[in-house]
């Protein structure tokens, strides 16, 4: 029994939880709507590739996958902290519900000028040390573009988040379902477009306003202190705030050796960029809706520190994972029915809009499906066996795994996206100028 008067059930046996039916309704609009939004994020990168600041100032590719994968450290996080509180019915009471809300987008502002920064730090790094030189002018451009990205995408997508789980909890729908989701469908497009309409603004004025950028670093470190103070006093995010960087500055790491793999295949198929916000999106997508319910199942469980009995032995074997009639196998299988025909979607319609460089032949989309279907596999496995190894050793999975599963989701995607690109090279499938 729990302080709160719940008895927790820690049986053999895994929670039956929704219908099959019914969480394929409420898990498939939103995940349609994530990939459209995706779809557009991948439009607005086929045609930024060509923008003189991304001509010249390459370096932000690499930064592309780690800004995009703020939704997965910040946002999906924090929906996956409310979707828990929600249903553990914290949200239920307006003074509760208001500090949490507070405090937690206080927070994400505080992480997201940390990550933005190390971002373009990483990104500076990795892009100048094979050239062996160093253009100050290109660092502070850089820097600022993240900042300034970084910050107001998460305070867009936070008042977003907080709004879809409280619509979800007065509809009765259970937010693990919905809320990652559609930070999922917005957050690549805004982030995306928000990187390159600022870098391009700072390219053009870095000839007459050399200050700015400069300003704009100062401005947002100074006001790091300020978020750091808020959410230091709020109860509901103080521990968070200091024991959730590793995760968050991890996964970041991850996401930015994606981001170098996506600055030297973009050179070679320009066709990759199109693809690459899909592909990977799809992926941590569909992995943060298990996490979170996973999260949520221990939640209402078991305390912090002790698994139930059915999931002691949290390294499964793949077939436990994925073949077990109900619980988070039978999630792992919806999730897995979304893949294929979500991307044929997704990609007839990029290919609809001419977008891109590369032709749908046959042969390109069992490629790209095979691909998509591996990376997917490997995340769902991956995510069973992290959250519970999180929970056995006392870290809140509802921090700390959605950052990892899609930063990893970030960094496979991108190479099993470049080594698909590859083998289509190799057997004649090449890049035609559709979308030119």
């Amino acid at each position: 029994q729990t302080g709160d008067g719940r008895i927790r059930d820690e049986g053999y046996e895994e929670p039956e939880g929704e219908s099959t039916l019914s969480l394929l309704m409420q898990v498939m609009l939103p995940f349609l709507v994530a990939g459209l939004g995706m779809v557009g994020a991948g439009l607005v990168l086929d045609m930024v590739q060509h923008w003189d600041v991304f001509l010249e100032i390459t370096e932000l590719f690499i930064m592309v996958p780690a800004l995009l994968g703020l939704k997965g450290n910040l946002e999906m996080t924090l929906a996956s902290r409310l979707s828990t509180h929600a249903n553990m019915g914290h949200l239920d009471k307006s003074e509760d519900c208001i500090s949490m809300i507070v405090g937690n987008l206080a927070l994400i502002q505080c992480q997201a000028i940390v990550v933005g920064f190390l971002a373009s730090v990483a990104a500076m790094v990795m892009g100048w040390i094979p050239e062996g030189e160093f253009n100050f002018m290109h660092a502070v451009l850089i820097c600022a573009g993240a900042l300034v990205t970084a910050s107001f995408a998460s305070f867009i997508l936070g008042v977003i988040m907080v709004a879809v789980i409280m619509v979800a909890r007065k509809c009765r729908i259970n937010p693990d379902n919905v809320a990652t989701p559609i930070a999922a469908s917005l957050g690549d497009l805004t982030t995306l477009g928000l990187l390159s309409w600022i870098a391009s603004l700072l390219f053009d004025a870095k000839g007459t306003d050399v200050w700015l950028a400069p300003v704009i670093i100062a401005s947002y470190l100074c006001s790091l202190p300020l978020w750091i103070w808020l959410a230091s006093r709020n109860k509901h995010t103080k521990e968070v705030l200091y024991s959730g960087w590793t995760p968050v500055i991890s996964a970041m790491m991850i996401s930015s050796l994606g981001g170098v793999i996506l600055d030297y295949t973009v050179a070679t198929y320009k066709g990759i960029a199109v693809y690459q916000p899909v592909f990977n999106g799809v992926g941590g997508n569909l992995v943060a809706v298990q996490a979170s319910r996973i999260s949520t199942a221990l939640h209402l469980e078991t305390p912090l520190g002790r698994l139930p009995r059915y999931a002691e032995k949290y390294c499964e074997n793949p077939g436990t994972v994925f073949c077990k009639s109900r619980g988070h196998a039978r999630t792992a299988r919806v999730l897995l029915l979304l893949v294929i025909p979500g991307h044929l979607v997704f990609a007839y319609t990029i290919s609809y809009l001419k977008a891109g460089h590369t032709s749908l032949t046959p042969i390109f989309v069992i490629v790209y499906l095979c691909a998509a279907m591996i990376q997917v596999v490997l995340l769902l496995y991956m995510s069973v066996v992290m959250v519970h190894w999180m929970w056995s050793v006392c870290i809140d999975p509802d921090n700390s795994a959605i950052p990892y599963l899609t930063a990893f989701g970030d960094l496979l995607g991108t190479g099993l996206l470049a080594i698909a690109f590859h083998l289509l090279y190799l057997v004649g499938d090449k890049d035609s100028d559709l979308g030119d």
